[in-house]
């Protein structure tokens, strides 16, 4: 340690000198760069000391060697410190090589303690490993267990089940419950044993023996049911609605007995035709013995004058008005009110004494049908499981002999009835019943309803043509006295047409339209023919002009004021009322009225100057009217209150001939403002004839 801190100043200075030629620089050296020399320099050059000596001129070697005098001092000062602190040095030598043995046997300890862990991580990741392994294995065993155990509980026949099926009566909830499992559990073991499976062979014959019995309970309990709808006055209804609380059992029997399930049915089948034809053919047969006895005939047509007949079924005169053959009333009522009412009672009927018309009895028959019907329909689709086709068949093998019956019923009746409005109300009973199925989603009745429609329509087509014959053939001199009054054919017409209009805009029909429009063709002719009769065209207006206001006034107040016949008719009122006004007027102001129309073609003409010789006209025409003003409004209108029966119509007449006689006061008045009538003298005349037309303004009718 001594000989380490020698730093006798002998050495120092022999060191020195070595470090002396050390440092000399060899500028011949081949790795001696003179760039680096440049910026060596350059950097002494820039340090702070180096530039305070050269501004102040000091000799460089001089300096330097005061700075390594300076620094041999400062070093041998920094020695005998070091002398001064050798114990300390070396203690702390000797410490430091402590702690260099204590971080050596560390350094070994820790290099121990990472091959201990490296060994430690393996085992843990093979642990791990092990877990994931483990934990695989664990969940298909549980899934395996689930599935086994299910598959084991849908194999085993629990003994709660046997004891249900063998014991419960078919009525309770249990038996149904288990009577859904046994279902299942004989599909499920159907299943496995299509793949083979051995363990169906243990519980096939238990299944086999309970499925037996159940289907022996189930048989003999669905046909009681059914044998309880042939009790004589028993509802079948009830039996159904019971049927359909145990629908499960035709569901057991489709699903494993198929021919103990068909026998179910065509038992069903055979009971409920029988029980549907007997009821139907029964009401059926007692209901059309209600229908009135003075129904329409064959000579109730419109062309037929009013006499009286004999009654269809007797021999004694009938009260009936022919004309209510072709009046609506209260009979369109059963389109509304009583589309859905209850059906008629017979034997109540009978008892009261109480008839009925042919679309009453019609839509009872149609109704009681179409609810038994619909209530059939869905019974079926839903007990037997059926639906589109299969039900449709279903349906008609029980009901198509009651159909087949009612077909002919319907078409006999059909035939035999004379009654137009009684067939197309009972068309459009069939519409609305059609509807009401469609919303119901039931089309069990479609093709019936369509048979029953092409019943109906060309009956109905054959009376209005028989009418429209019957009107052609009316001859109006046959007829005897006449009047201008409106005649009983029109009115008639009046009535069929509104009632037909009105039921068909519900359900609008062209061939109702086509025949309705051949017969208001042949009743305009016979009004025309009829109006011909009349020798004097005022009389001829007032005939027409009676029917046609009779006519309107039916349709507006049946149907809508703005349908094409009320339209139709309006314009034609129209026009012979304008023609009657001048009818009118002319027997008390045609001197008047003949003038203006005469000055106005003259004065279209421009041959104004043949005015010139009227003056001595006019003045007749003014001073005559002055005369006979008020007299002949109050012949005008007692002619119009005796010629027309509707007050509103007369009203409007008088009141349109006094306007139109205002008017040609008014041509009149302008006529007489030409040039040519400036000097003419009656000009006082002519005030009067102004305060005349006032008054006429003022003029009331009087009925």
């Amino acid at each position: 340690m001594a000989e380490l801190l020698d730093v006798s100043p002998t050495n120092y200075e022999h060191d020195t000198d070595v470090n002396l030629q050390l440092g000399e620089l060899d500028f011949t050296s081949e790795d001696f760069l003179l760039d680096e020399v440049d910026v060596h320099i350059q950097e002494n050059l820039e340090d702070e000391i180096v530039k305070e000596a050269l501004k102040k001129g000091v000799d460089l070697r001089h300096y330097s060697k005061e700075i390594e005098q300076e620094l041999l001092k400062v070093e041998n000062e920094s020695v005998q410190d070091y002398i001064k602190e050798s114990q300390n040095i070396a203690s702390l030598h000797r410490q430091i090589a402590a702690c260099d043995t204590i971080l050596e046997r560390m350094e070994q300890m820790l290099n121990g303690f990472q091959g201990d862990l490296s060994s430690i991580s393996t085992e843990i990741q093979s642990l791990q490993d092990q877990s994931i392994a483990m934990n695989v294995k664990l969940k298909n065993r549980q899934s395996i267990r689930g599935e086994l155990s299910q598959y084991v509980d849908e194999m085993v026949i629990p003994e709660t089940m046997i004891k249900s099926i063998l014991e419960c009566p078919v009525t309770e909830d249990d038996f149904k419950e288990q009577l859904h499992e046994l279902n299942h559990k004989i599909n499920f073991v159907k299943e496995q044993s299509f793949r083979d499976a051995r363990a169906c062979l243990d519980v096939k014959d238990i299944l086999e023996k309970l499925k037996i019995k159940a289907i022996s309970k189930i048989r003999e309990f669905l046909l009681q049911k059914i044998y309880a709808f042939r009790k004589p006055m028993s509802n079948y209804q009830i039996p159904q609605n019971t049927l359909l609380k145990f629908r499960i059992f035709n569901e057991f029997l489709m699903a494993n007995e198929r021919h103990v399930a068909k026998e179910v049915r065509d038992e069903y089948i055979d009971t409920m035709s029988k029980i549907y034809y007997s009821y139907f053919k029964g009401y059926s047969s007692r209901l059309t013995k209600l229908q009135f006895e003075e129904a329409a005939a064959r000579d109730d047509l419109m062309g037929v004058e009013d006499t009286a007949k004999k009654s269809f079924f007797s021999s004694k005169p009938t009260l009936k008005n022919r004309s209510t053959v072709f009046t609506l009333g209260n009979r369109g009522e059963i389109l509304t009110a009583e589309l859905e009412a209850p059906v008629i009672v017979p034997h109540a009927a009978a008892k009261n004494e109480t008839r009925y018309s042919f679309e009453s009895i019609f839509r009872s028959l149609q109704f009681a049908l179409m609810d038994n019907c619909c209530r059939e329909y869905l019974f079926l689709s839903d007990f037997f499981m059926v639906s589109g086709s299969g039900a449709q068949n279903l349906f008609e093998s029980i009901m198509g002999k009651t159909l087949a019956t009612f077909i002919k019923l319907m078409e006999e009746n059909i035939q035999d009835s004379y009654d137009s409005i009684g067939i197309f109300l009972s068309a459009h009973v069939v519409y609305r019943y059609q509807s009401i199925m469609s919303k119901r989603n039931v089309p069990a009745l479609n093709r019936y309803w369509d048979t029953i429609l092409n019943l109906l329509w060309p009956r109905f087509e054959y009376i209005v043509s028989m009418n429209i014959q019957s009107v052609r053939e009316c001859e109006p001199s046959k007829l005897g006295h006449i009047d201008n009054r409106p005649h009983y054919i029109t009115r008639r017409f009046a009535e069929f047409s509104a009632a037909i209009v009105g039921i068909n805009a519900s359900f609008p029909n062209d061939r109702v339209n086509r025949v309705l429009g051949q017969l208001q063709a042949e009743v305009e002719n016979f009004i025309l023919k009829m109006a011909a009769e009349f020798p004097q065209r005022k009389e001829q207006l007032i005939f027409l002009i009676n029917n046609y206001d009779m006519m309107l006034g039916v349709l507006v107040e049946r149907t809508s004021d703005d349908s094409k016949e009320a339209e139709m008719y309006r314009d034609l009122l129209a026009a012979r009322t304008q023609e009657f006004v001048e009818e009118i007027l002319a027997p008390h102001f045609g001197g008047l009225i003949t003038f203006v129309k005469d000055s106005e073609v003259y004065l279209e003409r421009n041959q104004a100057d043949k005015l010139q010789a009227e003056e001595k006209r006019v003045l007749q025409i003014v001073r005559g009217f002055n005369n006979d003003w008020k007299r002949a409004l109050e012949n005008i209108n007692q002619d119009v209150m005796r010629a027309f029966t509707n007050f509103k119509n007369g009203t409007q007449i008088l009141q349109g001939a006094l306007t139109l006689l205002i008017q040609y006061y008014h041509r009149f008045q302008k006529i007489l403002s030409q040039p040519v009538f400036r000097n003419l003298q009656i000009k006082h005349e002519l005030i009067n004839i102004h305060h005349v037309m006032v008054e006429v303004k003022k003029y009331k009718p009087t009925f």
